[in-house]
């Protein structure tokens, strides 16, 4: 047996009074519309996504000093670059170079 639908009729407007110190919102009290979904594209962009796998307690290290670990992880890997020390020149390259040169 198939059912009968039925279509609710469309809410009316009340006719109340409008109250003078709260009228309704008008379009001009509105404004523009504003969207904002997202960040937005960087400034300058300097930095690129990447994934790297690190050692539990390193990021536990990192993360306990507060907000901002992910930077100083950045300024940590920038100054070991900085200061030249890799693992090649650590190394055995290191210590092969300082035989041949004896």
């Amino acid at each position: 047996m198939k059912r009968a639908i039925t279509l609710k009729s469309s809410k009316k407007i009340s006719a109340k009074p409008i109250d003078a110190d709260n009228p309704p919102w008008s379009e001009e009290m509105l404004g523009e519309l504003v969207v904002r979904r997202s960040r937005g594209p960087q400034k300058a962009p300097t930095k690129i996504l990447t994934t790297i796998r690190l050692d539990a307690d390193i990021v536990a290290f990192f993360r306990s000093e507060g907000r901002g670990f992910q930077t100083r992880i950045n300024e940590a890997l920038r100054h070991v670059k900085d200061q030249g020390i890799t693992a090649r020149s650590s190394g055995r390259a290191a210590k092969a170079a300082t035989r041949r040169s004896a």
